[in-house]
């Protein structure tokens, strides 16, 4: 991580960080913040953070030698510290990952905006977009850029706040207990935001109810004077919202949400209509993306913009000049006349979920193809939620099934026990064999889906088919008739 932006003296870091100065002098001014010695820039402070296959200690000295105006470090002995001492400031504190939450917390305070902060089991980043397309609109607005969302990420979006920023929209992840908890504590949220619980990161979090517990800790440790946005239509959220005291405001599908959606139609291969329902207003909207958990994607944006004092009108703009994020239910017309349902940037059994069944709407009576990588960090879970994604892979009606990764015999396993002939079930081995499969079988009107977990690398296998067969556009348009 490398960063300009905070421009900070070595005693508002000592202040922050609770670290002792022990070589250099005092007086000292940093210009950014580092944690990879490699793409340090002069003046930075380097933060040396440990790994499961690193030490950022041991680059502690070379950063000073490349410019850097100070280091940050928990362990002395592996620098020579007259010499660092000559060259910037060395400062010793406890645990160096804490040190860096708690200058990125202190660098959020000196600001005066409204900071957003939304986790989720899905739906998390587009969710994020949104936002960011209604707020932006009206105010100067700072977002999580990439999957920058956790302990060492996060603090990277919030050192880029300036006085000119108004509105943060912070993207809080997790993996293990505890993340949420520190992470809010970091970012001190003004509006909280759960977009919905479900099966994620059961490697760490064990259980739905886990899973329940970890992002309800946004909630409990958001500022107490805040809003919290609350999806009513999960019985998850519901339940963990309880306790909180503070402001409220409600989306969801029934007539008791603040914030609501009815009425929703495809308008074309990438875009749905729905009328949005706010404070007694209603109106026909269309938006840019696809799928049924999309429309809460952009009912919750618009209840946290509602939280942030934006309007009516400026949240009906924002959600129309919203576009998807690549790889994320993104439709992609093909030169053939067929379509690329690009899901590739990641997966868990709800969006898995929701791909398939969205897949199933939009390619009606045409064929379709499907290339599933596996769902990572389901710990015990992880062979019967591959079987359940087989079993609803078959029920879609999918022609191919291609499958990728460790658990690729029991998404089969689960295919054929949903009725999917075992000759429609491809290990894939080789990505360009099956584009050259998908060449001699793909007519107008058919779809392509591609989904999997990040590190199964699935976006290449989209990349692939783009160049093969051409992409005429990101869609908005109609899809052919039926023949």
């Amino acid at each position: 991580m490398i960063n300009n932006s905070p421009m900070i003296s070595l005693n508002e870091t000592l202040k922050a960080t609770r670290g002792v100065l022990i070589a250099g002098e005092h007086g000292a001014d940093f210009r950014g913040i580092s944690t990879d010695s490699r793409l340090l820039q002069k003046g930075n402070l380097f933060i040396a953070l440990k790994g499961d296959s690193y030490d950022g200690h041991d680059f502690a000295g070379s950063a000073l030698e490349r410019g850097a105006a100070g280091v940050v470090l928990s362990d002395e002995t592996k620098i020579d510290l007259k010499m660092a001492g000559a060259m910037g400031a060395v400062i010793k504190v406890s645990d160096t990952l804490t040190a860096l939450g708690d200058l990125a917390h202190y660098w959020r305070k000196k600001f005066n905006v409204t900071v957003i902060g939304l986790t989720g089991s899905s739906g998390k980043t587009t969710t994020k977009e949104m936002i960011a397309a209604i707020i932006g609109q009206k105010k100067k607005i700072l977002k999580t850029e990439g999957n920058l969302n956790n302990l060492v990420g996060l603090p990277q979006t919030l050192f880029r706040l300036t006085a000119q920023h108004e509105v943060a929209v912070v993207e809080i992840g997790t993996n293990s207990p505890g993340e949420i908890k520190r992470l809010t504590q970091i970012t001190e949220p003004d509006i909280g935001l759960i977009t919905n619980i479900g099966p994620a990161h059961l490697a760490g979090l064990k259980t739905v109810e886990g899973v329940a517990r970890e992002k309800g800790d946004l909630f409990a440790h958001m500022k107490k004077d805040g809003i919290a946005v609350i999806n009513c239509d999960d019985e998850n959220v519901k339940k963990i919202s309880g306790k909180w005291k503070g402001g409220r405001i409600s989306f969801g599908m029934s007539d008791q949400a603040d914030i609501s959606a009815r009425g929703m139609e495809k308008a074309g291969a990438g875009s749905m209509r729905f009328y949005f329902i706010a404070g007694g207003k209603e109106q026909k909207i269309e938006i840019k993306i696809i799928g049924i958990h999309n429309i809460y994607n952009a009912i919750a944006a618009a209840a946290a913009s509602v939280a942030a004092d934006i309007n009516y009108q400026t949240i009906i703009d924002g959600l129309a000049a919203f576009r998807p994020v690549p790889g994320r239910m993104e439709v992609i017309k093909l030169k053939n006349g067929s379509y690329l349902l690009d899901d590739s940037y990641n997966a868990n059994p709800s969006s898995m979920r929701e791909a398939l069944m969205t897949l199933k709407e939009l390619k009606s009576s045409h064929k379709s193809y499907v290339f599933l990588g596996d769902m990572l960090e389901l710990g015990d879970a992880a062979d019967e939620m591959h079987r359940k994604a087989g079993m609803l892979a078959a029920t879609t009606g999918v022609n191919t099934l291609f499958l990728k990764g460790e658990f690729s015999g029991k998404t089969a396993e689960g295919a054929s026990q949903g009725g999917l002939s075992p000759k429609k079930i491809r290990l894939l081995s080789d990505t360009q064999d099956a584009v050259d499969y998908l060449k001699s079988v793909l007519k107008k009107g058919d779809w392509i889906l591609v989904k999997g977990s990040r590190c199964m690398k699935m976006e290449e296998i989209s990349r692939k088919i783009c160049n093969d067969f051409g992409c005429e556009t990101v869609c908005s348009d109609t899809p052919p008739t039926q023949e």
